[in-house]
């Protein structure tokens, strides 16, 4: 029975080739606007790594001076990145399972070949953990030593792209590159790794927080020898004195931190042990502020920085209001596409047939519209993102759709058809057989 209903909401389709084509147009701009906006919402908002999202961890502390601190003042950005002295501390602690600075560094790195330009490079200054934290992908080679990390060793692992960009398509490993005035040698090249959003280093040089890629990891302790900034972000409550050892030594912001536990119940140990030193250099004179120190998992943190703006949310709302309208106006095309057919659903009627049997009738005929319509919303969906990506820099790694939001789009086409649908279906059910017998 259910094919013969599917069968008839077909023929009925063809039936009024206008008609049926505004209804799918209509339903359709109204599901491909509102899965647009979802799918740029899910992508920023969706978990980047979702194995261990509850196990990483970053903290921070109010590093500025006493005399400056308001509790109602709003957030700044040297909020969200740590100094070089919490840094080094925390990285000599012990505690969790794995620990990094994340420091975003660049530079102009001068290939081995002499025949090749100097090109621009950007990426991360961390721990060898960095790439088991982070689930960087190595193709050839490996990670340097704890030796090399405790040695500020002039060794670094490229991107695969980067690595062809310097050295062609020959393995890169062990080969050689310049930048910083200093001699690198290749230990590993990494495979395709674009976390979305980026959140081991949101604030950056190269990208921003959805795009970019690092092409460049190297040793924390060899970029502090020597002698880097942060291409991301540095904030400072007071000036620095001149020289490099007196920043290392102040109470500038310009680095991220992360903590890996062995489970998301050793987060209290993390937590135990910040406060610990945070009461110990408040005792020397630091971290003054009455502010407990803040410790925050992936999703946690994406959520303090504010990845997702007020302004998606709103979007999505909006097109999720514009599909109401869409259904309005479907609901209006289909009671005059089924109040056409009064006479035959009395004669139906009058030969037997149940309301519920009409009913189911043109609920499945309002499920076929919604099942072509959803088709149709799909391919306008995936040319509104298409467009996304050529007209906003900013969103390409964003505007590409996943299984779940295809799902969705099919679930959200079949919700809105039943919806505009049920007011039309139950007045085709609840017509007068007699009535309509006698008008004939």
């Amino acid at each position: 029975m259910l094919r013969y209903y599917c069968m008839l909401g077909l023929r009925s389709l063809r039936r009024n080739p206008a008609l049926t084509v505004l209804m799918l147009v209509t339903l359709a701009v109204g599901v491909a606007a509102s899965i647009s906006t979802m799918t740029i919402l899910h992508m920023m908002s969706g978990n980047p790594i979702p194995s261990k999202s509850d196990r990483l961890l970053t903290p921070l502390f109010e590093l500025g001076p006493l005399r400056s601190y308001d509790p109602n003042a709003p957030r700044e950005e040297y909020d969200v990145v740590v100094s070089y002295k919490d840094s080094f501390a925390m990285m000599n602690s012990g505690v969790g399972v794995r620990r990094t600075p994340v420091l975003d560094v660049a530079g102009a790195v001068e290939p081995e070949r002499p025949d090749l330009p100097v090109q621009d490079i950007q990426g991360v200054a961390a721990t060898r953990d960095f790439f088991t934290m982070f689930e960087v992908p190595l193709l050839r080679g490996s990670a340097w030593s704890e030796g090399d990390d405790r040695a500020a060793a002039r060794v670094g692992v490229l991107s695969k792209r980067k690595a062809e960009a310097l050295f062609g398509t020959v393995d890169a490993v062990g080969r050689k590159f310049r930048i910083w005035d200093r001699e690198f040698t290749v230990v590993g090249v990494a495979g395709e790794w674009a976390p979305v959003p980026r959140y081991m280093h949101v604030l950056n040089g190269s990208g921003g927080v959805f795009n970019g890629v690092d092409d460049m990891f190297v040793p924390f302790n060899t970029a502090i020898a020597a002698e880097q900034r942060s291409n991301g972000t540095t904030n400072c409550s007071d000036d620095p004195l001149p020289g490099y050892e007196n920043f290392l030594k102040s109470e500038c912001a310009w680095m991220f931190f992360w903590f890996e536990t062995a489970s998301a119940s050793d987060r209290a140990q993390v937590k135990a042990w910040l406060d610990a030193y945070q009461a110990e250099q408040r005792r020397l004179g630091r971290l003054q502020r009455p502010v407990p120190p803040k410790l925050f998992d992936v999703m946690e943190w994406l959520d303090y920085v504010g990845v997702v703006e007020n302004d998606n949310r709103v979007a999505v709302w909006l097109s999720l209001g514009f599909l109401a309208i869409c259904m309005v106006n479907t609901m209006g095309l289909l009671l005059a596409k089924f109040s056409v057919r009064a006479p035959e659903v009395g004669v139906r009627r009058a030969l037997g047939a149940s309301r519920a049997a009409i009913f189911r009738q043109f609920l499945v005929e309002s499920v076929v519209v919604g099942a072509a319509g959803g088709l149709l919303g799909l391919a306008l969906s995936l040319a509104c993102l298409w467009l996304i990506r050529k007209q906003a820099p900013g969103l390409e790694n964003l505007a590409h759709m996943d299984w779940r939001m295809l799902a969705t789009t099919f679930a959200l086409a079949l919700g809105a058809s039943l919806a505009a649908g049920a007011l039309p279906t139950w007045r085709a059910s609840r017509v007068t057989p007699a009535l309509q017998l006698k008008s004939q």
